[in-house]
This record gives structure tokens, sequence and C-alpha cells, in this order.
């Protein structure tokens, strides 16, 4: 019995279950969170984004689609077995026009851990100030100067008077495991 994690809810489920059709797998989607494939002895299981890589090491499921964001925000190590082509966005800090230096400043995220490994790279002195989404908000209401966070289009930090100070990482959907062989039977026994 192979188990594969894909987003529950959010904007990766869809392509993310076209993906697993056009592999070969079939099933039927409903309201189930755990659905067995009528053709593989494989079951799919609908979970939050975040709790994708934790399924994986604790070696509930065998592979998960997820962000490549939350893999490198969860500093989680197993192997990225495939980029999936879809998914994509960007992981940048925005800031309001001409508020480009972060040094000294405020930053808002719900990607804490990327935000520091990019300000100690760069040697920047910012607070980080964690928060669980509506980031774009936070210059407005003054609770800080600049923010972290994934963008697709650039069109909602444009709304909220934001630009772009620096991109941190490129993220697009990526198949991950432990083991590639393992996906290989699977996948050549469709």
């Amino acid at each position: 019995m192979y188990r594969i994690a894909i987003q529950g809810k959010g904007r990766l489920q869809k392509p993310s279950i076209d993906f697993l059709k056009s592999i070969g797998l079939e099933f039927d989607v409903g309201n189930e969170l755990v659905l067995k494939c009528n053709n593989a002895d494989v079951e799919i299981i609908f979970v939050r984004n975040s709790d994708i890589p934790i399924y994986i090491e604790q070696a509930v499921a065998d592979f998960g689609i997820v962000g490549r964001n939350v893999i490198f925000e969860g500093l989680y190590d197993f192997p990225i077995l495939e980029e999936l082509g879809f998914g994509k966005c960007s992981l940048v800090i925005a800031a309001p026009e001409g508020n480009e230096d972060l040094d000294g400043e405020r930053i808002a995220t719900t990607y804490p851990n990327s935000l520091k490994s990019y300000l100690k790279k760069r040697k920047i002195n910012a607070s980080v100030i964690k928060i669980g989404g509506s980031v774009e908000a936070a210059p407005k209401l003054g609770l800080a100067d600049a923010i972290c966070d994934i963008t697709q289009s650039g069109r909602t930090l444009k709304e909220n008077g934001l630009s772009i100070v620096d991109k941190i990482l490129d993220s697009e959907a990526v198949l991950v495991g432990k083991s590639k062989a393992k996906w290989n039977k699977l996948t050549q026994s469709l």
C-alpha cells in the first residue's frame, strides 16, 4: 500500500489530482479525507498543505505534492523527486514604494525561517513578526514596515501599495518522498 498526501483545500488540489490521474491512477474524488484508488494499491490522503511534509517525515505517507516553499520553510531534508510545473509563485520581500532599505525595519511574514535565513545571509538586522495571514495589510496597519510573502502575479502586493524589494525563492509544486526507487516502482506498475 502506498499513500500520497495532497492538499485538502487550496490552489494545488485540482492540479495535484490531475497529475495523479495523468500517471495512471484511477479514483473518484468525493468528500473523503482518505481515498482508495480503483486500479492500484494506493490511498490518496487530503491534508493541510503545511502538514504534507510531516506526514512524509513520520512515514504515514510515502509521497506528497507540496509547494517547494513549504519544504524550504520547514527545513525538511528529504528529496524532491520531481518538479511538477504547476503552482508557480515566488517568496518575496515587499515594502511600500521608497522603503527598500530593510535594516532596522520590522518585517511581517508567515515564513519566519525563510526570512531569517535571508536576513542572516545578507547581514540585515531586522525584526521578524510572525503572523498567520493577510500579510499584505501589515504595513498599511502599522504592524510592520515590510512583508515577506508568496506572490504569484504581484497583483495583491500592488493593490496594497507594495513593491518587491527582493526575491527569496522561486517555488512550484513538487513531488517529495523518501525514495525515488519506490516512486518509480509505483509508476511502472500503472
